[in-house]
């Protein structure tokens, strides 16, 4: 037979369960009994449903080939994307965006509304960062500490560092989840973002509302200031702290109100970083190097590896910074070394490559025919829309769960599902919207998927503990179950053809 011929065959229910769990397993078993990234585990399971496709369902290999191009191609918008946040997130930090809305952000503080300003100020980090992990790990932290003198229980305190800094993630157009979803669905960045307002804000509000009732009990509790003001004073030496900070993410921001195209307004904020650049007094090779690899912290850098206080007092006498003590200046720069030390295009590689991985895998598992099988018989008996996004959710927290990684529990049942949101008639942003309800929140409430074991070690305190005060990360979800089952914000294909990316 000629290999432009095709003899294969649709792989039964058994064989479609049988490959998922044996690639369920190659992944588990890296992410969690070897403890290695999950691009390899990823590979190799790709190539267990290649062999299965090639030998026991009889595809020709160009066939799984164009099936692996076919994932990649979706993808590749996203791909571009991240290489442009990349640049964007190195140049707002040289540029001093990103530590300018950390500086007013932590003026927010006061006891009577701590709960809530912690939720606010993580919320803004993370929207200008695109990153919960990175805002949880340094500012989360703090404000964690913080807590700690108010008698804010630990708990209650990092769950609502954990609402604020994945609703920043999830709506944040830097972020890689948030560019990943649109991309598996078929849909573009900006629609992607419009359509979470919906389902994102009402859950936003709800958990607003949770944190001022419960700030009331701690309202006359005493704020110990000094750790705020050694962020502040530290920020301001290393950067120009000016309220012209805020103009490129209020540019981007209004681009994307107006409907520009995702790329183009993105590459205005790299431009407008750059041009901040240029304002704190650098010039163009760091302006170029930072948008190239990123931010290299140069004050609390210095200050954080300083051998002793003796040189911590001097380094700060060096910047006029004469009422913060040596000890606290030398915790806090270690915070912000780490919170400032990142972005650059050089920095998505890590992410591109998950994606291609990722990407390669689910297409592999659409033409080979396995998605479709365990698709009909999830939706055999689901009719109503209510129950497909019921089913989506359901399918996200499902793989968390299983594989424990928040990008395979986007891509895996974004490719599954979208068929069934295409025959019934949905607008890909409802498919992109539910997977960032439920993959992208929900995977830090598992004890041992990446995101939920990176938060314990960091605050020291069980997934289980928290997970009653991740307000968002639980209450998004059923939101937006709720909201389908009363017929609101349901968007359809019928009702406008723009923001479709075909394949």
């Amino acid at each position: 037979m000629k290999e432009s011929e095709s003899s294969h065959r649709r792989p039964t229910l058994l064989e479609a369960i049988v490959a998922v769990v044996v690639s369920f397993a190659c992944i588990g078993v890296g992410v969690l009994a070897l403890g290695v990234d999950v691009h390899v585990p990823i590979v190799i399971a790709t190539s267990f449903i290649c062999v299965i496709g090639r030998y026991l369902l009889h595809f020709q290999w160009k066939e799984i080939e164009e099936g692996i191009f076919r994932g990649i191609m979706i993808g590749l918008q996203a791909i571009l994307i991240l290489m442009i946040v990349g640049m964007i997130i190195g140049s707002w930090i040289q540029g001093g965006v990103v530590p300018t809305l950390i500086y007013y952000g932590l003026s927010l503080l006061s006891p009577a509304i701590f709960l809530f300003a912690t939720l606010l100020i993580c919320s803004i980090v993370s929207l200008a960062t695109g990153t919960s992990w990175g805002t949880s790990g340094t500012v989360g932290l703090a404000l964690i500490g913080i807590a700690a003198g108010l008698g804010v229980p630990a708990p209650l305190a990092a769950g609502v560092v954990i609402s604020g800094a994945y609703f920043g993630d999830k709506m944040s157009p830097l972020s890689d989840t948030t560019n990943l979803a649109p991309a598996v669905a078929g849909t573009t960045l900006f629609s992607h973002i419009r359509a979470m307002i919906s389902t994102t804000m009402t859950t936003y509000v709800i958990v607003i509302i949770i944190t001022v009732v419960l700030g009331f009990k701690f309202a006359g509790g005493t704020l110990d200031v000094s750790k705020i003001q050694a962020f502040q004073k530290l920020l301001a030496a290393e950067f120009h702290i000016s309220p012209l900070g805020f103009i490129p993410p209020i540019v981007v921001i209004l681009l994307a109100a107006l409907r520009f195209p995702a790329i183009p307004s993105l590459f205005a904020g790299v431009v407008l970083g750059s041009i901040m650049i240029l304002f704190q007094g650098s010039g163009l090779a760091t302006m170029v190097t930072a948008i190239h690899y990123g931010y290299t912290p140069v004050l609390s850098a210095e200050i954080a590896g300083a051998e002793s206080l003796d040189a911590v007092s001097a380094l700060l006498a060096s910047k006029g910074i004469a009422d913060v003590a040596p000890e606290l200046a030398k915790e806090v720069a270690q915070m912000l070394s780490e919170l400032l030390q990142r972005g650059g295009l050089d920095s998505m590689m890590w992410t591109v490559s998950l994606i291609f991985c990722a990407l390669s895998f689910g297409g592999v598992m659409e033409r080979c025919g396995f998605l479709e099988v365990l698709l009909d018989s999830l939706l055999r008996h689901v009719e109503s829309v209510t129950g497909l996004i019921t089913s989506v959710i359901f399918a996200c927290i499902f793989t968390n769960i299983l594989l424990a990684d928040q990008y395979v529990a986007i891509v895996l049942p974004g490719r599954m599902f979208k068929s069934a949101f295409d025959k019934k008639g949905l607008h890909p942003r409802m498919l992109s919207r539910t997977l960032e309800d439920s993959g992208t929140l929900t995977s830090v409430l598992i004890p041992w998927n990446t995101c939920g074991a990176y938060h314990t070690s960091l605050f020291g305190v069980p997934t289980l503990e928290y997970l009653p005060y991740a307000f968002l990360n639980y209450l998004n979800p059923l939101v937006a179950i709720a909201l389908t089952a009363m017929g609101k914000f349901i968007f359809w294909r019928k009702d406008t053809d723009d923001d479709i990316i075909t394949e």
